[in-house]
């Protein structure tokens, strides 16, 4: 009987272990799992930047786009869609392209390019930037315009964002490339495109502000000049912080 008892204790003492280890495992993958959810669009975009800065690309903007009139622009960005460069986004170019590639925009109507970082993406204007349910879906196709800032060609601050959500396995979904905006200095070049037209911007500095600082969106309008603003969450892959860099036209 003792024998018998001694038994069922080690079967439990077992099972018991088997139960820890196993829920402790897996408190680890989903714990690895989160940091990936979190860090990993970050450390891509980090490890295309250094692979190419390493391998000597540099980014132009098509020559194609210099002084664009409205019907050539839309006839070229169909035709030449398929053969630019997409920037950092495609590794396969950071890794195996030439070492200049020229960007072009995803949309001559409204859009962003960044030659330093090989940033290209849409602009979406008008978008709420106190409105989750507005912004997060348009985070997930591009950058948004925040609602009451300018347009291009107008003093005051025409205001960009791209920034997360505070579940983690929404962070670093949207728009992941402006974490890149770190690595801009002054004197770096900017490019939008609004309504067929190039404007040509210049980094002229940047500034870490806490999230509920939102005078430069409130007070955009205010501004005697144009001023470029661009906004991402830091640090990379978190909401403690924003981001801001600022450009002037050239």
């Amino acid at each position: 009987k003792n024998k018998a008892t001694i038994k069922n204790m080690k079967r439990s003492e077992l099972l018991r272990f088997l139960i820890l280890r196993t829920v402790g495992n897996f408190l680890v993958l989903f714990a690895i799992f989160g940091i990936i959810a979190t860090f990993g669009p970050a450390l891509y975009y980090e490890v295309s930047f250094r692979v190419a800065q390493a391998r000597g690309v540099t980014y132009v903007v098509s020559s194609k786009f210099q002084v664009p009139s409205s019907n050539l622009i839309k006839v070229q960005t169909a035709e030449l869609a398929k053969t630019q460069s997409s920037g950092i986004d495609n590794f396969a170019q950071v890794l195996a392209g030439p070492r200049t590639q020229e960007l072009i925009p995803s949309d001559t109507d409204f859009s962003i390019l960044i030659p330093k970082i090989g940033a290209s993406a849409k602009i979406f204007p008008n978008v709420d930037s106190s409105d989750e349910n507005q912004f997060l879906p348009i985070l997930a196709k591009g950058v948004a315009h925040a609602a009451g800032s300018v347009f291009p060609g107008m003093n005051g601050n025409t205001y960009l964002f791209a920034h997360s959500t505070d579940n983690f396995w929404d962070v670093g979904r949207y728009n992941a490339v402006f974490y890149l905006l770190k690595d801009l200095k002054k004197g770096d070049e900017v490019v939008i495109f609004y309504k067929n037209q190039r404007y040509n911007y210049i980094v002229s500095g940047s500034k870490i502000i806490d999230p509920s600082n939102v005078s430069y969106l409130v007070e955009s309008q205010k501004l005697d000049k144009q001023q470029l603003v661009l906004q991402t969450c830091w640090p990379p892959g978190t909401t403690f912080q924003r981001l801001l860099v600022f450009a002037e036209p050239k």
